[in-house]
């Protein structure tokens, strides 16, 4: 009997790509949203805390300096302390921490008080950000980083548009106390929502048989990590020079008092449109989306310049409304440009410095602001803000061209 000859079957199994993880990044944006609302809720609340306290306004407004120079200093020795440990872990601890601050705020009887409330809430608040900024490129393919990013990112600018508004209509309906009871328990909300949805992430660095860590001051991507945060420092400065005083600013330029909070409302809606155009320009055109917005910025704030001279003023809005739109997605194309530049064992340590830069951007466009309104007045302020973030566009430049070009050097040595 002929038997048939065997044939071997050769099976291919192919690995379909991860699904893209809206759920977990969308509850990512969401604490994002409830931290970045916490630390500038005191801003729409100045006078109703001034009152109740007892203190000056503007003692009273140093609760977010406060806040801001806590983050500053301890983001980065806070990281290294707690590398070793999950991230998810660390995030649920940081938020639970910031909810805890919200009730303490609630319920202080002093301003000294407070401001301990506020260091606490700072010192989480800087943890926080440290562990978010990197925990997107975990999530997702190198690919899909710069929407990950796009995606976190938009939750402050909810905050902006959103949280920060209706926390302050919250606080003068029903006192700022309740308000900042109210945000705490929305914080501890999110808490839960992130144990539900967000998926841990592995932060481990895998080490070949026979490796030996390197310590960060020899990693080859902290040179370039260091010129990214310098980046950030000019651009933060320069866009904060004038959006601090941008409410004086504008009156100044013949807006009403009346017509100011409408006008900023469409900035950050318009903030917001330029974040989502960053989150699908950002993966594709990785290097040229920064310049091209940047070099929209500073054509924005001289068009800003020049209208504000003449009180035209249909040309300030749609000047501003366009430098709200380019500068909306820099932020994020700037934490996406330092999470593809650090090496993976830098990725916290770089996260945290981005943190400072950003913080430290914040806090001296205020103080170039403020120095610019008591030397030249405040028709100044886009002249000097065009200034900052040209310089920020060269350096950047700079930066890009000398990390090509190491980069190029390690492959050609490695490829040795």
């Amino acid at each position: 009997m002929n038997t048939p000859p065997r044939t071997s079957k050769t099976t291919t199994t192919t690995t379909a790509p991860a699904a893209f993880p809206w759920i977990g990044l969308l509850t990512l944006a969401g604490a994002v949203f409830v931290s970045v609302t916490s630390e500038f809720l005191p801003t729409g609340l100045i006078p109703d805390m001034s009152r109740d306290l007892g203190v000056s306004i503007p003692l009273t407004g140093q609760l977010v300096t406060i806040f801001a120079a806590t983050v500053v200093i301890a983001t980065t020795p806070l990281t290294l302390v707690t590398q070793r440990f999950s991230r998810k872990s660390l995030l649920l601890v940081a938020l639970c921490t910031i909810a805890v601050a919200n009730v303490l705020a609630a319920l202080a009887p002093t301003f000294a008080l407070l401001v301990g409330a506020r260091i606490l809430g700072g010192l989480a608040h800087g943890l926080f950000w440290a562990i978010v900024a990197a925990y997107s490129a975990h999530l997702v393919a190198p690919e899909h980083l710069g929407r990950a990013t796009a995606i976190t990112a938009g939750g402050g600018s909810a905050a902006f548009v959103l949280g920060v508004p209706v926390g302050t209509a919250l606080g003068h309906a029903f006192g700022w106390r309740p308000t900042f009871a109210i945000l705490g328990a929305i914080v501890l909300l999110l808490a839960l929502l992130v144990v539900k949805f967000l998926p841990a992430v592995d932060h481990s660095i895998p080490l070949r048989t026979g490796e030996i860590r390197l310590p960060a001051r020899k990693d080859r991507s902290l040179p370039r990590i260091i010129g990214v945060c310098v980046v950030i420092l000019l651009v933060l400065i320069g866009q904060n020079t004038l959006s601090t005083y941008v409410t004086p600013w504008l009156e100044n330029a013949s807006f009403s008092p009346d017509s100011v909070p409408l006008l900023l409302f469409a900035f950050g809606g318009a903030g917001a449109v330029g974040l989502v155009l960053a989150g699908f320009a950002t993966d594709r055109f990785p290097r040229s989306g920064f310049v091209v917005a940047a070099i929209a910025v500073v054509l924005a704030l001289v068009a800003l310049g020049l209208a504000a001279g003449s009180q035209a003023t249909v040309a300030i809005v749609v000047a501003a409304i366009v430098w709200n739109i380019a500068f909306g997605g820099i932020p994020a194309m700037l934490q996406t440009r330092m999470l593809r530049t650090s090496s993976f064992q830098l990725r916290s340590l770089a996260a945290a410095l981005q943190t400072t830069a950003f913080n430290i951007g914040i806090g001296g466009g205020a103080i170039v602001g403020g120095l610019t309104i008591d030397l030249s007045g405040l028709d100044l302020l886009p002249w000097v803000a065009i200034v900052m973030i040209a310089v920020g566009l060269v350096v950047s430049l700079i930066v890009e061209a000398r990390s090509s070009a190491a980069v190029r050097r390690e492959q050609a040595a490695a490829v040795r």
